[in-house]
């Protein structure tokens, strides 16, 4: 506290006495000069000994910025009357008493400038923070419809409305501008936050005024009142352009994921066209290929056979004819494994209706495509159905099994369902995790539903927009 002018002898110590440290000095000039050498909340004005009156003394102190928030009672002669305290007040004391006062009543006023000193200062905080923090600092009221009773101008460039839409406004409130998909949540967040009269921090959407849509911070506390308010203060953040940045970063990672396994998957496709083209040129190299070896050495005999013996040619030549049919027999199980003929031919449909009516155990065909699809994608439903069928003979021990095969939505849909033992897995190593290289090599997709005891759901969804297609 500093005292100023020609106050009373008593009052410093009467304050001192209370717990106030105060500074007396005798006029104006030394008053600026302690104002500049620490801060002062509550300064108690009187005339200058032969020099200002009281009013004049209050103008001089108020206009020096370094008396800030500080709370100014001014000391009043009664022969002057009320005009003089009148002409304090438009000079800036903020308050006044008159001669002869009680030591209660100086500490009374004393008391209540210096809490209003500190609310003032609070509020000067208030309007620094409103102006300077990158955010919308608000108050609304729980209790009245979260009705706004204070918002920054920041609220404006968010949201698009100007801070005086929301100010006791029963229809412009947080959150009326919350996006409808989040207000559910938001809701029970704050709920919960009130219930356990905790702080919040949450991130959610809103309609700007112009209809973009942003994403916000909020980030605040509940606050229970006098009686049955509640007060909601906080803080809003507009986030879109971190919420963005996030939202790539994690596209560019589920990019790179899906780029590494593509890379994995072709590599095993290639390790998998190569392991079948060495089982492809050990089958030839000990099945076809020797059997044509030996017809060739047996037709070189029949040709000696024809000139010594004429009538042993003719049945020797039968046994050839026989050994010839088994070669092109064998040949044409070795295509099948590489690419079926029907396939090639005639599509898809008369290519599964083949592998139908090949299996072991009754397949019923629910839904086959009328007309040719591209190439990638026929091959791979038909090696989808394939492989499926096979498991369904090694493994599922069923009593039947249905296929569809559909376009849906830009894409071929193949389905192969059993009624076995379930628990199919595509593990590695196994021909469902080939199957599914394979498809993900024309960027389709494969599930595999097989509860154990339920019977098995191969899936294949297939793009017809494939490249070489």
């Amino acid at each position: 506290m500093l005292l100023v002018g020609a106050t009373e002898p008593e009052i410093q110590p009467w304050l001192r006495a209370a717990g106030h440290a105060t500074r007396a000095v005798r006029g104006v000039d030394e008053a600026l000069a302690a104002l500049g050498e620490e801060p002062v909340e509550l300064v108690i004005a009187d005339r200058e000994p032969g020099g200002l009156d009281a009013p004049d003394v209050c103008r001089t102190l108020r206009e020096d910025r370094r008396i800030g928030e500080a709370w100014m009672l001014a000391i009043m002669s009664p022969a002057r009357g009320r005009r003089m305290a009148d002409a304090a007040l438009r000079a800036g004391a903020d308050d006044y008493v008159y001669r002869p006062f009680t030591r209660g009543e100086l500490l009374a006023r004393a008391g209540v400038g210096l809490r209003a000193a500190q609310q003032r200062a609070d509020d000067s905080l208030l309007r620094a923070l409103m102006v300077n923090v990158p955010g919308a600092i608000y108050r609304s009221a729980w209790h009245a419809g979260h009705r706004i009773e204070l918002i920054s101008d920041e609220i404006e460039r968010i949201s698009g409305f100007p801070p005086e839409h929301f100010i006791a406004s029963e229809r412009r409130t947080i959150i009326s501008i919350v996006h409808p998909d989040d207000r559910e949540q938001v809701m029970k967040a704050l709920a919960g936050a009130r219930d356990r009269r905790q702080s919040f921090v949450f991130e959610y959407r809103i309609v700007r005024a112009d209809g973009a849509v942003r994403w916000v911070l909020d980030r605040g506390q509940l606050v229970a009142g006098a009686g049955s308010t509640l007060w909601m203060d906080g803080a809003i953040v507009d986030i879109t352009d971190r919420r963005a940045a996030e939202q790539h970063a994690r596209r560019r990672e589920i990019e790179a994921a899906r780029n590494d396994e593509l890379r994995a998957s072709r590599a095993r496709v290639v390790e998998a066209a190569d392991a079948a083209r060495r089982k492809i040129e050990r089958d030839l190299h000990d099945g076809a290929q020797q059997r044509l070896i030996a017809l060739g050495l047996d037709v070189r005999l029949a040709r000696s056979r024809i000139d010594a013996e004429p009538e042993s040619a003719g049945p020797f030549l039968d046994t050839l004819l026989v050994e010839l049919a088994a070669a092109s027999t064998e040949l044409r199980e070795l295509a099948r494994g590489i690419h079926p003929a029907v396939l090639t031919d005639r599509g898809l449909a008369p290519a599964v209706a083949a592998l139908a009516a090949r299996a072991p155990v009754p397949v019923e065909i629910v839904e086959l495509p009328d007309d040719r699809v591209p190439t990638a994608a026929e091959a791979a439903a038909y090696f989808t159905v394939a492989e499926a069928l096979t498991n369904v003979a090694k493994y599922a021990c069923a009593t039947q099994a249905t296929i569809r095969v559909a376009k849906e939505e830009g894409a071929l849909v193949v389905e192969v369902r059993d009624d076995g033992v379930g628990g199919a897995r595509a593990s590695a190593g196994s021909g469902l995790a080939g199957l599914a290289d394979r498809v993900d090599a024309v960027d389709g997709s494969l599930s595999v539903i097989s509860p154990p005891g339920e019977g098995t759901v191969v899936r294949a969804v297939l793009p017809l927009q494939v490249a070489g297609g």
